[in-house]
């Protein structure tokens, strides 16, 4: 059964960091090549660097990251990092990591490689419905993702714009934007209407030349969609309160909990390349 069509498209060659838009990519088990490539580790806690942490980390929602040269097979891609101000880096310069301390006030090392069990801060404001309200803690990331990467979960992150479409409905105040929640692709959906990626979960979609994700989870949602990002994103606090209030699916890797969410993750069965357009459809159906 068709779902949609490929919307767009988008790869983050840096862990928080603004991201590019592609028009087509490949996907491998490991995701869209060169995505979360890379990330700055704190050198104090050997903590992986993320906004989840605003308070030490939320700046680096205003850095955008692109590949410079890359090509399919890379271990070590070339990544620009256009900074706040708009000065330029290059991930290999000699310098980056003092820039990076000069930026965060902190000592902060660029790294392909993650430690090992790697493991993020994350801070969660006091809303209503969210299970770990004004909680802050560290957890372990990519537990649903091949060893050796920086996703905070899975390889691959979907949403449809049927969710985004609900999601201004119930925030009509709110400035909702799809870069807000990071995702891999974006699937429009034109005839669909809610969050519908939650009844795909468990399901299986083809897309593009071959390719099968599996979906596992609903996407938990965190304190980093309520942040300001770049310059026409301003913070939004409600923005939580919003999804917590009309979107809390169980998570299955969390045990069924009722969690805030919007989007879905996803595995890779099969690789394979996907396009701006390509039709995207249900398994089975």
């Amino acid at each position: 059964m068709s779902v949609g069509r490929i919307a767009t498209i988008w790869r983050y060659p840096v862990k928080s960091m603004g991201g590019e838009e592609l028009p087509e990519t490949t996907v491998t088990e490991r995701g869209v090549p060169g995505d979360r490539s890379m990330a700055l580790l704190d050198c104090e806690t050997g903590k992986v660097a993320s906004a989840k942490h605003p308070r030490r980390w939320g700046m680096l929602l205003d850095c955008q990251a692109r590949l410079v040269g890359f090509s399919v097979g890379s271990t070590t891609p070339a990544i620009q990092i256009t900074l706040p101000d708009g000065r330029t880096l290059e991930s290999g310069q000699e310098d980056i990591n003092e820039r990076f301390a000069q930026l965060l006030g902190r000592s902060v090392t660029l790294s392909s490689v993650p430690p090992p069990q790697a493991e993020t801060e994350r801070e969660y404001p006091d809303v209503v419905g969210l299970p770990v309200s004004g909680m802050f803690f560290a957890g372990q990331i990519g537990l649903g993702a091949p060893s050796g990467t920086f996703f905070d979960y899975a390889p691959i992150h979907l949403l449809t714009t049927a969710s985004m479409a609900a999601l201004r409905r119930v925030a009509p105040n709110s400035a909702v934007d799809l870069r807000r929640f990071r995702p891999n692709l974006v699937i429009a959906t034109p005839d669909a209407e809610g969050f519908v990626e939650n009844d795909w979960v468990g399901r299986t979609l083809l897309l593009g030349d071959g390719i099968r994700l599996r979906v596992t989870d609903p996407t938990p949602r965190c304190v980093i969609p309520t942040l300001p990002q770049g310059i026409n994103l301003p913070r939004d606090p409600s923005l939580l309160r919003t999804i917590a209030a009309h979107n809390r699916p169980p998570i299955p890797t969390l045990g069924g909990v009722n969690w805030p969410s919007i989007g879905v993750y996803a595995t890779v069965e099969h690789g394979g390349t996907v396009r701006d357009g390509d039709e995207v459809r249900l398994a089975g159906d």
